[in-house]
């Protein structure tokens, strides 16, 4: 996948309510992708009460889902702008971006 090589720091924050409410999920830095805010906060359906949320979802599947997103955006979901333009009329161009990013936050050896 073009996210390939990239080591992306996710900030989980639980809530004295857990697992009644979901955890946020913040990149940081924020991504470049069409399902993370400008502020890097994921916007998936699995992390919102009002959609698809249950008290029963593991932090693993929490994890497999954000992983699932970054390979297959939800276009029909869209929370950053620039990205969902990008991946919506020129792939190849995101797909380079993409690519672009994973170099900058490639581990240092």
């Amino acid at each position: 996948t073009p996210w390939e090589g990239g080591q992306y720091k996710l900030k989980m924050i639980f809530k004295d309510d857990y697992p009644s409410s979901p955890p946020k999920c913040k990149f940081e830095p924020p991504l470049f992708h069409p399902n993370v805010y400008p502020s890097g906060t994921v916007c998936l359906s699995l992390l919102d009460e009002e959609k698809d949320w249950r008290p029963a979802i593991t932090i693993k599947q929490i994890l497999l889902g954000i992983q699932d997103l970054l390979n297959e955006p939800n276009i029909k979901d869209p929370a950053q702008a620039e990205a969902y333009t990008i991946y919506c009329q020129n792939r190849l161009e995101y797909e380079k971006r993409v690519r672009a990013q994973a170099r900058a936050m490639a581990p240092q050896e």
